[in-house]
């Protein structure tokens, strides 16, 4: 095991790239930063929430101890996207009149269970909308910084590698400064290529047909726009607050 993570832990860089738990388990020490990219849709509902002066909690479960955490913190619990009666969703349009000074618990399997799991001393939430904002502030907070794409499930609960992550991740390296992993570099690659063409690959990827199956495609557009957040949302106190 030492062997394993000493040849995947990227330690050679500055700015390094994993997907899901495991890989950030395996690059992301304590002293460090980290941020965390779940385009559609944690990352994104985040930028959208904390760019209006709301505060997110994320949480990884959406069951009754999401309820008791939510009563400890004086929070709102977000409902199912698909609970027309919830106010709050894990849906970005259903954020983006939330008021300045809201607490919101904002479950997800992904990007919320990524955050609430992480051990770096900074912790970032970033998608594409804010991606350059939060790398400009995470290079002034630490020299590693640590680029961790969520991705989705597969039906037997493995990590799906997701293109709007990888996409998303490859946007915050852009605007990274520092010696940039081989991983990281691909990431960015990626990013540089498709640039021109983000709302169409996010929309016709994967993640994007099945939220615009289900009716969400205002959803997918919002996750899809580029750098127009100066948000940057930053775990303090174990919830996201822009600052």
């Amino acid at each position: 095991m030492p062997l394993v993570q000493a040849f995947t832990s990227q330690a050679a860089f500055d700015i390094r790239f994993e997907w899901g738990a495991a890989g950030m388990a395996t690059v992301v020490q304590p002293s460090e930063a980290a941020i965390i990219v779940d385009v559609l849709s944690f990352s994104t509902c985040v930028d959208v929430a904390c760019s209006r002066g709301a505060r997110v909690w994320p949480y990884p479960f959406r069951d009754a101890s999401a309820l008791d955490f939510a009563d400890q913190h004086q929070a709102i619990l977000a409902g199912s996207r698909s609970d027309a009666a919830a106010a709050y969703s894990l849906s970005p349009v259903s954020l983006s009149q939330i008021p300045s000074g809201a607490a919101l618990v904002l479950p997800s399997p992904n990007g919320a269970t990524l955050s609430y799991a992480c051990t770096a001393s900074h912790v970032y939430a970033a998608c594409l909308r804010n991606a350059s904002a939060v790398a400009r502030h995470a290079n002034q907070s630490s020299q590693v910084i640590n680029v961790i794409a969520a991705g989705e499930k597969w039906p037997d609960g493995t990590l799906r590698p997701a293109l709007e992550d990888l996409l998303g991740a490859g946007a915050v390296i852009h605007a990274l400064a520092g010696r940039k992993s081989p991983e990281a570099q691909m990431a960015e690659a990626a990013f540089v290529a498709m640039q021109s063409q983000l709302a169409q690959m996010v929309a016709h990827c994967a993640s994007g047909v099945e939220l615009g199956e289900r009716g969400y495609e205002d959803d997918v557009a919002m996750a899809c726009e580029y750098n127009i957040s100066e948000a940057v949302p930053k775990l303090v106190d174990e919830c996201f607050m822009a600052l």
